[in-house]
């Protein structure tokens, strides 16, 4: 399936990435977390990325990850998260992903050296064409301190360097001017919990979510009632996990969503250095999470 802009919508999970009790990937538990996602209705698996620990990841592993997704997703799109800093390495993934059956890949803005705008405008029209597959730009500056203003965004959307986007920030404004410079040429999924019903409202296709890893029934409703207009019902709805969004990400993220994901019975293993597993103080937080998951009947 050649995936186009039109095609963007709903939940993309943002999936964890499963370690092995000595710290190996476990393609077993990859494989059982893609397929429970497609099962309750997601859009597409985004394995790697952040949440999947991508900086900690080695080239064959990444590689490893996006294969067995693709081949667990069984036709649903598997778009992988690309953070390398610079255009070699970037291309050098989407070419291994596209060698894997990826659908799409998603790739972070240049960092460490970013450029200006018309630097990045060029980076992905360039990209788009060595990569050989569909792109999205993931944005999202408070990681990687740079972005590309709507005007650029407009301008890649119309020169085809990318079908969609992951927006990262909790600038409601500067999302309203992307929605309006882009949002009728690319699919802009947001990329935020506690803003993921308002952005659809105010004209997102959907989203890319990390806590989706545990919970997709819950943020495909909270979806569907955006969708329909209803952003009071929706906000109402996402309200009952509000302790979750908060607790997951007390500290730096996929570490406090494992160690959730495993007290509620879906263990992942634990992070790679240099994350470390949550603090006593967030475990116990964390532990009154679980609790009240399990009391809505996530788990």
């Amino acid at each position: 399936m050649t995936i186009i802009c039109e095609h963007l919508k709903g939940l993309y999970t943002a999936i964890v990435t499963p370690f092995t009790s000595d710290g190996r990937v476990d393609i077993e538990a990859l494989q059982a977390l893609t397929r429970f996602q497609i099962s309750a209705g997601v859009s597409g698996i985004v394995p790697i990325g952040g949440t999947g620990e991508y900086p900690a990841l080695s080239r064959r592993e990444r590689r490893d990850i996006v294969a067995a997704c693709v081949d667990a997703a069984d036709g649903t799109p598997v778009i992988p998260g690309i953070l390398a800093t610079g255009y070699e390495d970037a291309l050098e993934a989407a070419i291994d992903f596209r060698k894997s059956g990826a659908t799409a890949v998603m790739t972070v803005t240049p960092y460490y050296a970013p450029g200006d705008q018309a630097g990045m405008r060029a980076y992905f029209r360039r990209y788009r064409d060595d990569a050989g597959l569909p792109v999205l730009l993931y944005q999202t500056p408070r990681r990687t301190n740079v972005a590309a203003i709507p005007e650029c965004i407009q301008a890649m959307a119309e020169d085809g360097s990318i079908i969609g986007m992951k927006f990262s920030s909790m600038d409601i404004p500067d999302f309203i001017r992307t929605v309006r410079f882009a949002g009728d040429k690319i699919a802009i999924l947001s990329g935020e919990e506690p803003l993921f019903a308002t952005h659809v409202a105010l004209g997102a296709r959907g989203g890319v979510l990390a806590s989706a890893s545990l919970c997709p029934r819950t943020w495909l409703e909270i979806f569907a009632l955006a969708r329909s207009g209803d952003l009071t019902a929706a906000l109402d709805h996402q309200r009952r996990i509000d302790p979750m969004i908060e607790t997951i990400f007390l500290e730096m993220n996929p570490g406090p969503l494992k160690a959730l994901m495993a007290m509620v019975g879906k263990p992942m293993g634990s992070v790679r250095l240099p994350l470390l597993p949550p603090t006593r103080a967030t475990e116990e937080k964390l532990k009154a999470t679980a609790d009240h998951c399990l009391a809505l009947g996530i788990g």
